[in-house]
């Protein structure tokens, strides 16, 4: 029996390719959203035949500000009904900010917050007018201190966790809740695409596996959390940069995020 559809961006591979095969594997139907139409149309060929569902491709350029209007329209055209959003799309970039290019700066911006905050804003009153829907929204440990080096991947990420809990507030008393799930150092294609492989945080420790990570987020999601951290390491490391004094914790970010 399928209870909603799900739609996913950054779909096209790591911990959103993987999130979609667990609502696949739970007979939900699934929109695949992202910018590589090939890798879209294989993964959904993928799940359509190993789990016998609906799987929808739309290509879509989430860093193009009218990009998430034009995409739900799309999506609403033909006739389909989300009522399991994951942002999961997502990336960051490594340097120190003022050597960085402007327009990744503001792109990163695009993808991380607004493409996140207008997509919720469109399909999130739908949810509470079914009074039925669950909303995902994939942040990160670094949320919980400044990043040096990264400074706008932190503060994007900082403020996912933020936004999420607030609109989950919002919705006490309905049948839709909104999580944001934090995961640590993954081994997906982000440590490649912002540079930052070489960097300590990836150097010192083994990256989790996506495969686990979209798990534990997909169980957060279905289960209402609010926030969940991946892992006891990175729940344990988040409290205490919350609770230590700032600047030691932006330092050890800091060093964290330079190659050794």
């Amino acid at each position: 029996m399928k209870m909603g559809i799900a739609l996913i961006t950054g779909a096209s591979s790591g911990i959103g390719r993987d999130i979609a095969e667990l609502f696949a594997r739970d007979s939900h139907d699934v929109i695949l959203v992202a910018r590589r139409r090939e890798k879209l149309e294989e993964i959904a060929d993928e799940l359509r035949q190993k789990f016998q569902i609906q799987a929808h491709v739309f290509e879509c350029d989430l860093s193009v500000p009218g990009a998430p209007g034009e995409l739900v329209e799309s999506i609403e055209s033909a006739g389909l009904r989300v009522d399991f959003l994951v942002n999961n799309a997502g990336f960051g970039t490594l340097g120190k900010f003022w050597e960085l290019d402007t327009q990744k700066e503001l792109d990163q911006i695009q993808v991380n917050v607004s493409a996140l905050v207008h997509l919720t804003s469109l399909l999130l009153p739908g949810m509470v007018q079914r009074d039925f829907g669950k909303v995902l929204n994939i942040a990160s440990t670094a949320a919980f201190q400044a990043g040096p080096f990264m400074a706008t991947y932190y503060a994007t990420k900082a403020f996912v966790v933020s936004f999420s809990e607030a609109l989950d507030h919002e919705l006490d008393g309905t049948r839709v809740s909104v999580t944001a799930h934090c995961p640590g150092a993954t081994a997906t294609e982000f440590s490649s695409v912002s540079g930052n492989e070489e960097a300590r945080l990836f150097k010192m420790q083994t990256p989790a596996k996506s495969e686990n990570v979209a798990l534990d987020a997909y169980q957060a999601m279905m289960e209402g959390k609010r926030v969940k951290i991946h892992g006891l390491k990175n729940a344990f490391g988040a409290v205490m940069a919350q609770i230590g004094p700032r600047k030691v914790a932006t330092a050890l970010a800091a060093k964290m995020n330079e190659r050794p």
